[in-house]
């Protein structure tokens, strides 16, 4: 099917704005078109709670914000927004991560690793494992119980940080992981697969902008085949969670997307994979998108079921 109509409206949307093309603008020019996009997400759900903390990193600190939703934990999901390294920040992804706390009733932490080109590979990586150990070891302040399920999430760029948290914490005996989401996630450098260089999937993102993500993000070619970069190439996938994957019918991405859910499932992996027609990369943020919706739906009955299988698997938690 062709690209949905409300996405088609956005598009043209963007096409009569003019303006630069990522891949010509400048990292602090393509910041200000993500805070943009930012301003649409609509109003953002109550929170019980909404506190930021700082996670000491070598050579700095990494800024989480945690997002209990009103109706009490029952998971944690540390979350890591997608932007090519690049672009992005906590309070860009704020309304997205509380409509995803509100939903799926789990506390969300919002990490704001650093950004590339100040910070190159692996300090994205590195600021995302330090947040995750620093979430695994503040569940019962976060939720009150020691023992939710901890769930790795992430878009995009997100995505890719989330699949190589699972595959971290699997390798260096880290946090338990219950689920790892992956929204439309990179997971390879490899630029020329068919979907990356369609014409019809250059869209919001582009093969040209991937190619301006990765030289910012990792410029010496030869480390883009680090697992730690392209997941896709770690040696083994077995052994590591449970997986939802999604990708978009119009995305540059989906291929290198939908390849690590095949190798996923290869390995032995439960896998809840889904491609979302008529979409485009980007789809799942775009709140105001029915796509969107859709995304949510999918990511939302995943995360619940997981929680409630966790829960079931516990001991019974004794009265203090």
């Amino acid at each position: 099917m062709a690209v949905d109509f409300a996405t088609k409206a956005v598009l043209d949307q963007m096409v009569s704005a003019g303006g630069k093309a990522l891949h010509e603008s400048t990292p602090e020019e393509a910041r200000a078109l993500g805070k943009a996009f930012a301003a649409m997400a609509g109003p953002a759900p109550t929170m019980a709670r909404a506190e930021d903390h700082e996670v000491a990193v070598a050579g700095g600190v990494v800024p989480v914000r945690v997002l209990v939703p009103l109706q009490g934990a029952r998971g944690v999901i540390v979350y890591l927004h997608g932007g090519g390294w690049v672009i992005g920040a906590i309070d860009e992804f704020d309304t997205m991560a509380r409509k995803l706390a509100e939903r799926t009733s789990c506390a969300v932490v919002v990490v704001g690793y650093r950004l590339a080109p100040e910070h190159r590979y692996p300090v994205a990586v590195d600021d995302s494992y330090a947040a995750l150990e620093w979430t695994a070891a503040h569940l019962k302040e976060i939720t009150g119980r020691d023992d939710v399920a901890l769930i790795v999430a992430g878009d995009s760029a997100g995505g890719n940080l989330a699949a190589i948290m699972a595959l971290r914490a699997r390798d260096r005996n880290g946090p338990k992981i219950a689920l790892q989401v992956l929204i439309y996630p990179v997971t390879d450098a490899n630029l020329d697969r068919p979907s990356c260089t369609d014409p019809e999937n250059q869209l919001i993102l582009t093969r040209d902008a991937m190619v301006w993500f990765w030289d910012h993000y990792a410029p010496d070619a030869s480390r883009r085949a680090e697992p730690d970069a392209s997941p896709l190439r770690a040696a083994s996938l077995a052994g590591l969670p449970p997986a939802v994957v999604l990708t978009a019918e119009y995305d540059v991405l989906r291929d290198e997307g939908e390849a690590y859910a095949e190798r996923l499932k290869e390995a032995g992996v439960p896998v809840d994979f889904k491609r979302h027609a008529g979409q485009m990369h980007g789809f799942f943020t775009f709140l105001l998108l029915p796509g969107s919706e859709r995304g949510f739906q999918h990511v939302v009955k995943a995360v619940r079921a997981c929680t409630i299988r966790h829960s079931q698997s516990q001991p019974a938690q004794r009265a203090n």
